[in-house]
């Protein structure tokens, strides 16, 4: 059977563990030479295909792409850049395929989150109405954790983790200052609580820090908030908050909209924390501090769950194998069989079921006030932190890898777009 070539690409926001799937891609794929040339990645994700400019992951040596594994970021570079539909941009699509055939890739992986396998769908589509032979294989990564059918998506075991053990950390600083009445930390989930709902998991129960939690699946109410507020100092003497970025209120207008939209058309968030503290400062006056978790939680690879980086690599790995096997328009999801042990094995969707759909917190997992998790939630969520992968240290700090990323020689004309 005749050699192809295979293209890999890292799309949307980076994780903690997206670099553990591009080593689990990138180790396989170096594993099946009987039926792998090159291994190609996208410089800036897809743009890197469209502006053909493919890195030669072969310039790297085996000890680089292993330390993939352990380091934060995306090795490849990501993008923000939604492909509009096949009629609207054909001429993207069209060169898409194009520089495949100029590098004969016959395998397309395209590591990302909704909108990512949406793209991925539709490449599967075009090049199928060019007569281009391709196998095209998403893999999933989101910290949001709202990807469908998949049970976790790699990415969010470690915002999870991080954003658990700030919670716990902040809430025994805060217990330390009398004087500091309040704390909110702001977690990224524009319509989604899942990374909110993981700060529950730093309390065994409501007496302990988090005290609220605020979910976008939750209209926000002032009053009510107040109200919770102000009970949980008189009782427990401080009040520490979880916050995710996306909380909106009763008519759909996200708390904290800027008014700006990114690449993707998502509303622009700009900053939900110092709006709730100037609520609280406004209404009950009490001394207050806020965070906003931003990047931090996200590419906190120091702190990763062992869990995570296991299922993202095993994603990167049964990408490799599908794409290899024939199979086309789907991905590797993660299937759980058991909470306790908990137990996963890998299985697969297709890539139309994912794509563009975003899957919820359920209302199973919020308590019955709004402002917490339940007990079912909690044993969703606390195998996903388990486990400890820390990088090797130098000199006190993680020591990562930056790979040589040379591009190979371009074919064709400059993309125009």
């Amino acid at each position: 059977m005749k050699k192809r070539n295979l293209f890999y690409a890292q799309s949307g926001g980076v994780t903690a563990v997206i670099n553990a799937t591009a080593c689990g891609v990138i180790e396989t794929a170096r594993a099946r030479r009987d039926r792998i040339g090159k291994m190609y990645a996208g410089r800036m994700g897809i743009v890197g295909a469209l502006r053909e400019e493919l890195i030669d992951t072969g310039k790297d040596s085996a000890k680089a792409i292993a330390a993939l594994r352990h380091t934060p970021g995306g090795a490849f570079g990501s993008v923000r850049y939604k492909l509009k539909g096949i009629e609207e941009s054909r001429a993207e699509y069209e060169r898409l395929v194009e520089v495949f055939r100029a590098h004969d890739i016959g395998y397309f992986i395209y590591n990302g989150g909704g909108d990512s396998m949406d793209t991925a769908n539709k490449i599967a589509q075009v090049a199928h109405n060019m007569d281009y032979e391709i196998t095209c294989v998403g893999v999933p990564k989101t910290v949001d954790n709202d990807l469908p059918i998949t049970d976790t998506c790699p990415g969010f075991g470690s915002v999870a983790k991080y954003v658990a053990v700030s919670t716990l950390e902040a809430g025994i600083d805060v217990g330390s200052m009398p004087q500091t009445k309040v704390f909110i930390l702001e977690v990224m989930g524009r319509h989604a609580g899942w990374i909110a709902a993981a700060g529950g998991l730093a309390g065994k129960d409501r007496s302990e820090p988090p005290h609220i939690i605020l979910f976008p699946e939750v209209p926000f109410d002032d009053a009510r908030f107040i109200a919770k507020v102000k009970e949980s100092v008189e009782r427990y003497d401080s009040c520490v908050i979880v916050a995710s970025e996306g909380i909106r209120r009763a008519d759909g207008r996200f708390v904290a909209e800027s008014g700006t939209r990114d690449a993707f058309g998502h509303a622009q968030l700009g900053g939900v924390a110092p709006q709730l503290a100037e609520l609280i400062r406004g209404k009950l006056g009490y001394k207050f501090h806020w965070a906003v978790a931003d990047y931090l939680q996200r590419s906190a690879r120091h702190i990763a769950s062992a869990v995570d980086v296991e299922q993202a690599y095993a994603m990167g790995k049964a990408a490799v194998e599908m794409a290899l096997a024939g199979v086309h328009g789907k991905l590797p999801v993660i299937v759980r069989t058991s909470d306790q042990p908990y137990r996963w094995k890998v299985g697969e969707a297709p890539l139309a079921k994912v794509a563009n759909v975003e899957k919820k917190l359920p209302k199973k997992y919020i308590t019955s006030d709004g402002f917490h998790i339940t007990n079912a939630c909690r044993r969703y969520l606390a195998p996903l932190i388990k486990g400890e992968d820390y990088p090797p240290y130098k000199d006190g700090l993680p020591m990562y890898v930056k790979l040589k990323n040379e591009l190979a020689k371009k074919k064709l004309p400059a993309w125009e777009g």
